[in-house]
């Protein structure tokens, strides 16, 4: 993949719609799987409609998926890499903020990606971050 790949300008727009707090947060909760939007709503701290706002947003950009259950819709990360990418935003807001990071202290290797048990997912100490553990 070079600087003039055809994909250069989707993945700006994929930057674009992960730029909000309330995105990330989401991605974040949804890491443990397909949740329906009032839980979704109360763990981001928002309201059902503001969430299923973010949520429309996300899904147009084919980050979530959706599944209906009579009047319920479930979301779910539609693959892992919005998990990784959003992991190493806030590998990198850590590291921007902190002079160790909870991932260096948990041993996690530079690289490690959320697949390889690193990151939000893995990683003791990332609690502040609002992430829950093994997903």
């Amino acid at each position: 993949m070079g600087v003039d790949s055809q994909y250069v300008e989707l993945a700006a727009e994929v930057f674009r719609l992960l730029a909000d707090p309330t995105r990330i947060r989401l991605v974040l909760a949804l890491r443990g799987g397909e949740l329906p939007v009032h839980r979704l709503a109360e763990l981001v701290g928002k309201s059902p409609t503001t969430v299923s706002q973010h949520l429309a947003k996300l899904r147009w950009g084919r980050l979530v998926l959706t599944r209906q259950e009579g009047n319920k819709v479930f979301y779910r990360l539609a693959d892992q890499h919005a998990r990784t990418l959003v992991a190493e935003a806030v590998f990198q807001a850590e590291h921007a903020l902190e002079p160790q990071t909870a991932h260096e202290r948990a041993g996690v290797p530079l690289g490690a990606t959320v697949e390889d048990g690193a990151g939000p997912a893995g990683a003791p100490g990332t609690a502040a971050l609002g992430t829950q553990g093994p997903a």
